[in-house]
């Protein structure tokens, strides 16, 4: 998040690194803008829509737009202060001038139709700005024209309809069906504004441009009411509050489901193959989400996503993921794109859809827990369909599964059985807090026990000195940092399993997921965050903070927008984003070092 002023410049293939990236959203969708004032990823109307932007994964031919000087320029970028409003401050030869861009709101909440707005004001001198748009072609699967209706040049990209809006002194030198060209100049004092208006399968409404600039200053204003808001009392705030507004980028306001990301296909090491569509809802980020929602005082937010998640295993029944509006996600579909970085497949649809992950059951459970714990109660529909999937629990634990990893080989993970025991512990929990029925609340009980016997003897290695991957296995996973939060374990085995994962995984300050993952992929951030969570947890202070300090400073850099992943070598970052599982296990980090914050 630094402000320092910096020269982001495109790669031979026209690509720029994601660490220069910021985000906006409105609650439906989000829009990726590179420092150099491109729209590179937008979504229309919702974060699983097809693309209306794509440059981000098609660098020669996507769709973009991009509003950046014509002359040589200089970055100094920021979000303004509590907000997902973003500020970027362009220094040319010929002046200052700042660009504020909003995907706005209005005062009763979201919008019904998709606004990207962006105002670029004069600092000093003078400041000659191109604005491009070039609508994206969706691997070829569409052709986007335009036409005119009721007097406004209106643009047609699949099934969204949408106008560009201005100010009077931006000119258009040329427009056809693929997009337009246009520039303005604005002085010291001066401002010009530009936005796009759209949606799908609706009428089109035509706001006045001013109408559209005052919103960017009442999107600024919601946002800060709503971080106002967030109970967070320690040394970190402006870190925790990014976080939070990160997510709430996430939650998918139609529904209240939570996105694990708002991209698909960012590769998981440049030139690799591990590339994923993270914009459907799963059980676990939703979970851990929810929880940081509840660790905030964010009670709205929590309580909207926790009724989704349940409606959603009442009617689906447990499955790993959902689609944002609900349903089942479809399998793998391979887009015709080149990818980010030229790192193929691009692909919509997840194949983790068809597995069965044990973790689903803690996730829920643990979720459920914390939920109690913050003073509110489930009602008698919620509290039968958590006792039905407990049972589900203790009758299946003891198969195997794919794994917190969603890994192909079908294995007893000992990350899955601990998600197994937690379910049955807060089962028991909510049951004697009369939360839950007590019917088989003595069987969940039993079922626990042999769980935490089971991971006793298979999941704990002595000649390793940590618990292990699976039986017989000498690998090691950073997601067994969790047990600390999921309470099972005291200090002495989980202090030496922590060392071992700092020994064997970790990398300057960032951790791989499990042994035999640093030719494949980045450091996983979530299980670097994970740690300094289970050491602050576990009383270990001063190694938890001397960490959290070490990751910050290394993903520093770009405006507080996280990944997936990063690469150990360069802190370049890598996999999709934002990633909700980074920044709430930020959350969790930093509530776990402040005294009486934890839930």
């Amino acid at each position: 998040m630094s402000n320092e002023r910096k020269t982001w410049q495109r790669d031979h293939n026209g690509t720029l690194p994601l660490k220069s990236y910021g985000a906006v959203g409105d609650g439906r969708s989000v829009a990726l803008i590179g420092a150099d004032g491109s729209v590179d990823w937008w979504c229309v109307p919702g974060i699983d829509s097809p693309p209306l932007f794509d440059r981000l994964l098609d660098a020669q031919q996507g769709g973009y737009f991009s509003l950046t000087p014509a002359d040589e320029f200089s970055v100094e970028r920021r979000y303004l202060p509590n907000s997902n409003v973003l500020e970027t401050v362009f220094t040319t030869p010929t002046g200052r001038a700042r660009l504020i861009e909003s995907h706005n709101s209005s005062g009763a909440g979201r919008l019904p139709w998709a606004e990207l707005a962006r105002r670029v004001e004069g600092l000093s001198g003078s400041v000659r700005f191109e604005i491009r748009i070039r609508f994206s072609r969706q691997g070829d699967t569409i052709s986007p024209y335009c036409s005119i209706i009721g007097g406004h040049d209106v643009f047609h990209a699949g099934r969204v309809l949408g106008l560009v809006l201005h100010s009077k002194g931006m000119e258009i030198e040329s427009h056809d069906d693929s997009g337009l060209l246009a520039h303005c100049v604005v002085r010291a004092g001066e401002r010009q504004t530009v936005a796009i208006v759209a949606g799908q399968d609706e009428p089109l409404v035509v706001p006045p441009i001013d109408v559209i600039d005052g919103r960017i200053d009442r999107s600024d204003e919601a946002w800060r009411e709503w971080t106002g808001h967030l109970r967070y009392d320690g040394p970190h705030r402006a870190l925790l509050v990014r976080s939070a507004l990160a997510l709430k980028l996430l939650l998918y306001s139609p529904s209240g489901a939570i996105a694990a990301a708002a991209t698909t296909s960012l590769p998981e090491r440049i030139g690799g193959n591990k590339n994923f569509d993270y914009r459907y809802a799963w059980v676990r980020d939703a979970g851990y989400t929810i929880k940081a929602f509840l660790r905030m005082d964010a009670q709205a937010e929590a309580k909207a996503a926790f009724s989704w998640l349940l409606k959603q295993i009442e009617t689906e029944g447990a499955r790993v993921l959902f689609g944002l509006s609900g349903g089942k996600v479809p399998g793998v579909i391979p887009l015709n794109l080149p990818g980010y970085g030229n790192s193929a497949p691009v692909i919509t649809g997840n194949a983790a859809a068809h597995q069965h992950q044990h973790g689903i059951y803690g996730d829920i459970f643990g979720t459920a827990a914390v939920f109690v714990r913050s003073g509110n109660i489930l009602d008698s529909q919620s509290a039968q369909t958590l006792s039905r999937l407990a049972d589900q629990c203790a009758d299946n634990w003891r198969r195997k599964d794919a794994g917190i990893w969603e890994l192909e080989e079908a294995q007893h993970y000992t990350m899955s059985k601990l998600s197994t025991w937690e379910a049955l512990a807060r089962a028991v929990e909510l049951a004697d807090s009369g939360q839950l029925p007590t019917t088989c609340r003595d069987r969940w009980e039993r079922e626990r026990d042999r769980i935490a016997e089971w991971i006793e003897r298979y999941g704990w290695s002595e000649e390793k000195g940590a618990y292990v991957m699976y039986p017989g296995s000498d690998k090691l996973d950073a997601s067994m940092a969790l047990a600390v939060r999921f309470r099972f374990d005291g200090n002495d085995r989980m202090t030496r399993t922590l060392d071992a994962i700092q020994r064997e995984l970790g990398a300057g300050p960032f951790h791989y997921r499990y042994t035999g993952m640093a030719g494949e992929e980045g450091c996983f951030l979530a299980c670097t965050f994970w740690y300094i969570e289970a050491r602050a947890l576990l009383g270990q202070t001063e190694a938890a903070t001397q960490a959290l300090d070490a990751v910050v400073e290394a993903l520093d850099g770009g405006v507080g927008i996280y990944p997936e992943m990063a690469d150990p070598h360069t802190g370049g970052y890598l996999g999709n984003l934002p990633q909700g599982l980074t920044h709430l296990a930020i959350v969790q980090a930093l509530t776990a070092l402040t005294p009486g914050s934890s839930l």
